[in-house]
């Protein structure tokens, strides 16, 4: 029996990185995967199709997650489409970074309504669905950074430890109708983006970390579905650190 077999689940950012890992091993693991992109449609149309193969349903949807409007609208389509939702995953995010005195207001505001006001965006449009089924699980993507701050950061810092913030509280507010919301914060994980810094500076993040290597988005990826499935029915308001070590 797979652990997901049979479950909805929409994971938002899911064309490149962490968010195609957590995709593959949800649809791997027999669920049925409603994903989204913002721009690179031909990444998510081809992992639309490699999902569709593994015999689960998988669709890819052009939706920006924040957009209040729009997260209303993908919740709609995709119930429409699947029938129901059991996951949700709240992976979309960016980054632009500088240091503070060099941050302009767009790059601090755009950075909070994407990955911050996004959480609460989809968390809103899934709550009805999930309240009327009395079960779900929402698990949201936070960061090290949220956890313990980075300079030059402060704009992707804030909106990291938000998400932790915000997920507590709606463990607290759901929880007595069999809906978990739990928060991972992944270290320093090595995927497409990673690949264009230099292979020195890259290197001595390794050796900082007590495993000595980055985390790959299969690693992320199964921290999820751990959260996703039964396996952590009694769980819920966590914050749960991938980091091979990097804050112990």
């Amino acid at each position: 029996m797979k652990l997901l077999e049979g479950k909805v689940a929409i994971v938002t950012g899911a064309s490149r990185g962490i968010g195609t890992g957590i995709a593959k091993v949800f649809a791997e693991q027999g669920a049925n995967v409603a994903f989204t992109y913002s721009s690179s449609e031909a990444p998510a149309l081809a992992l639309e199709k490699e999902l569709n193969a593994l015999g689960v349903k998988a669709k890819a949807y052009k939706s920006n997650a924040a957009s209040f409007e729009e997260a209303e609208k993908l919740v709609t389509d995709v119930l429409q489409d699947f029938g129901g939702i059991d996951i949700l995953v709240n992976n979309a995010g960016i980054t632009k970074d500088n240091l503070l005195m060099r941050m302009s207001e767009n790059d601090f505001d755009s950075v909070i309504e994407i990955n911050l006001k996004s959480v609460f965006n989809m968390t809103k449009a899934v709550q009805r669905t999930m309240l009327k089924q009395r079960k779900g699980s929402i698990i949201n993507m936070s960061s090290v950074v949220g956890v313990k701050g980075n300079a030059g950061q402060t704009n992707y810092a804030a909106s990291k430890a938000g998400m932790i913030g915000f997920t507590k509280s709606v463990a607290l507010e759901l929880g007595s109708r069999n809906i978990r919301c739990n928060a991972i914060a992944p270290g320093f994980i090595e995927t497409e983006m990673t690949e264009k810094l230099d292979e020195k500076t890259v290197q001595g993040w390794r050796d900082g970390i007590p495993l000595k290597r980055g985390g790959s988005p299969e690693d992320i990826a199964n921290a999820c579905l751990f959260f996703a499935s039964d396996m952590s029915d009694y769980v819920t308001g966590q914050v749960l650190n991938v980091d091979g070590g990097m804050l112990t």
